[in-house]
């Protein structure tokens, strides 16, 4: 059941959809980035995305969230469900459990992503909830940018249909316009 939220609209008016050439976090380049942060830095807005985000799954007893990014995004989401808030870190290369969380076998935790570019982190913390017997419901994401067919099951508030390419074939590195890597992970400016 949808309440009508008009998600677009919302990131639209945040300022989170980014026209341009850009270095995303997967480290491929794209004409479009998501600034998830512009919209998260707003309560409200937020908590109307989450309560959506929460309307799409009953009975949800934990939300599992990648750190850092989408911390904020997965408390508001436990919290407009009623639920248990945690988040996994990377420990080594891989996503875990720190900090004493624990999923009870057979809870139902849904996995709140910000943003899919890949699904990597996405499917890597699908993985950790199945792997300690939770019940997976799902992904739930702000925005779903994949270009290919995840094989975990996925609903995002915006899918944003732009085209991404490795850096080699990017026609905008091509062409020799400037990049910004806005991604937390990247180290170093434009190129």
């Amino acid at each position: 059941m949808s309440s009508g939220l008009d998600a677009e609209a919302i990131l639209h008016r945040s300022g989170a959809l980014l026209e341009g050439h850009f270095q995303l976090t997967s480290g491929r380049h794209s004409d479009i980035y998501v600034q998830k942060a512009r919209v998260l830095e707003d309560p409200a807005a937020t908590m109307d995305l989450a309560r959506e985000m929460a309307s799409w799954y009953p009975r949800i007893g934990v939300v599992v969230a990648p750190a850092v990014g989408a911390v904020p995004l997965g408390f508001a989401v436990a919290f407009a469900a009623g639920a248990r808030s945690v988040f996994v870190e990377r420990v080594e290369g891989r996503l875990e459990l720190r900090r004493g969380f624990v999923l009870e076998p057979g809870e139902r935790a849904l996995v709140v992503e910000d943003v899919i570019t890949t699904g990597g982190s996405a499917r890597e913390v699908f993985e950790v909830v199945r792997r300690v017997g939770a019940d997976a419901l799902g992904v739930a994401a702000m925005v779903d940018r994949s270009e290919a067919p995840l094989d975990i099951p996925v609903r995002a508030l915006v899918r944003v249909a732009e085209r991404s390419w490795d850096p080699v074939d990017c026609p905008l590195c091509l062409r020799g316009v400037p990049f910004d890597a806005p991604g937390s992970r990247h180290l170093g400016g434009a190129g």
